[in-house]
């Protein structure tokens, strides 16, 4: 790879495995210092940082659940002791579980919603106080589910949509300080949440593919339409390339 990051500070959140960590691994593979970000899984989270470490690279992992206040104020203060100023903030922690209609709870609500969009306002909020004077970028992992609104999604598919609203309004609201602000809609993405829940293969991979762009299966990296089924490998060099663009 061409080190195009070499020198920038890199933080992403729910990176200790799937879509985080191959983002993680891509932006170190570039030249960044990678804060890998976990709730739960610090066993994961260090092995990411490790195999960073093996390669040459540089990261550390933040222990922090986004939904918690005071957890973002420590995410984004370790970071910076590690690091310095950031330059690159990948929002990618999130949850979801399906539910019809009838099934929707309070808890169901607020679970997605704390978590996928006021953990991603507050750790924007929080990072974009200690960002490079220069500049930098926001990614936001969002998802194709905003437009193709798949049946027994109601409310992780609000939350996505929210994310999207979110960018679009940041990115004007960022833009005179030189950060940008993007997000990213991938199709269903091959992680072991996917896999193991079953959803790879069968009537949803079939729904995705018959909804979403090519229309023919293949694992090759996303632009920005959604496309319907890749892996996380794939996926995270549409975030290491906007990374890395100049504002």
């Amino acid at each position: 790879m061409t080190k195009r990051l070499e020198g920038k500070v890199a933080l992403v959140t729910g990176a200790s495995k799937g879509i985080g960590a191959e983002i993680s691994a891509r932006l170190a593979a570039e030249g960044a210092a990678v804060a890998v970000n976990y709730s739960a899984s610090k066993q994961a989270a260090d092995s990411v940082v490790a195999a960073i470490i093996a390669k040459g690279g540089k990261a550390v992992a933040v222990h922090g659940n986004l939904a918690d206040a005071k957890d973002v104020k420590s995410v984004v203060a370790e970071t910076v002791k590690a690091f310095g100023a950031i330059d690159i903030l990948v929002n990618n922690a999130g949850i979801y579980e399906f539910a019809p209609l009838e099934a929707i709870t309070p808890e169901h609500f607020h679970k997605h919603f704390d978590l996928n969009v006021l953990g991603l306002l507050l750790i924007s909020g929080e990072a974009t106080r200690h960002f490079n004077p220069n500049g930098g970028s926001i990614i936001n992992i969002s998802s194709g589910v905003s437009t193709i609104a798949p049946a027994n999604t109601a409310v992780y598919t609000a939350t996505k949509a929210s994310v999207d609203a979110i960018s679009g309004v940041l990115s004007k609201e960022l833009a005179p300080r030189k950060i940008r602000v993007n997000a990213v809609n991938p199709g269903m993405i091959a992680t072991e949440g996917v896999v193991s829940a079953g959803l790879h293969e069968g009537d949803m991979r079939k729904w995705i593919e018959s909804v979403t762009w090519p229309s023919s299966l293949r694992t090759t990296r996303p632009t920005s339409r959604a496309r319907h089924f890749t892996s996380p490998a794939a996926f995270a060099d549409e975030a290491r390339a906007l990374a890395g663009r100049r504002c």
